[in-house]
């Protein structure tokens, strides 16, 4: 199900080095970005003469429309290179699903503690687990029990963030 945009593979450097950039033996884009699809990063996307799609750098994505198996599909992880830079698909995975076989720790709860594996022990190394990190877990098979109701965690989440403002309630 998973395609990694990687600026060593073939197709991404290809696209790189015709926007004018090139693709370093650690796989960075002109000594600087570790990936080759971003929606910021825009200093990466100035050239004119190109569309969006052509960009050393592009937001476009890999779509790709799958069937679910509703006896087999547990979950989906969208997640960042933060994630994936510090450990594989199957390492995501193995790290996700007791926890939400567990059906004790709210999704959100079971991100908070990839994130905290994800991180780095110290900032010394060689930058694994210093990048940003975001990560959406979507379950597909219903758990029977989670320790909290949708909207409590909406509310225990608005109450971790420390503003003068009311929280916006989502639609």
């Amino acid at each position: 199900m998973s395609t990694d945009h990687k600026p060593e593979d073939e197709p991404e450097r290809d696209r790189v080095v015709k926007a004018g950039g090139r693709v370093t033996l650690d796989g960075r884009v002109n000594n600087g970005l570790n990936l080759s699809r971003a929606i910021g990063d825009h200093a990466y996307k100035q050239n004119s003469k190109l569309g969006p799609k052509e960009q050393m750098i592009t937001a476009l994505p890999d779509i790709k429309t799958l069937d679910i198996n509703r006896d087999e599909d547990e979950f989906i992880i969208l997640a960042c290179d933060g994630i994936w830079n510090s450990m594989s698909s199957q390492e995501v995975v193995d790290f996700v699903r007791p926890k939400i076989k567990e059906k004790r720790e709210k999704l959100s709860s079971i991100c908070e503690e990839l994130f905290d594996h994800c991180l780095a022990p110290n900032t010394m190394g060689d930058g694994t687990g210093c990048d940003n990190m975001t990560a959406i877990i979507i379950q597909l098979k219903s758990s029977k029990k989670r320790s909290a109701s949708p909207e409590k965690e909406e509310h225990d989440s608005n109450k971790r963030v420390k503003t003068d403002e009311e929280p916006i309630n989502p639609l």
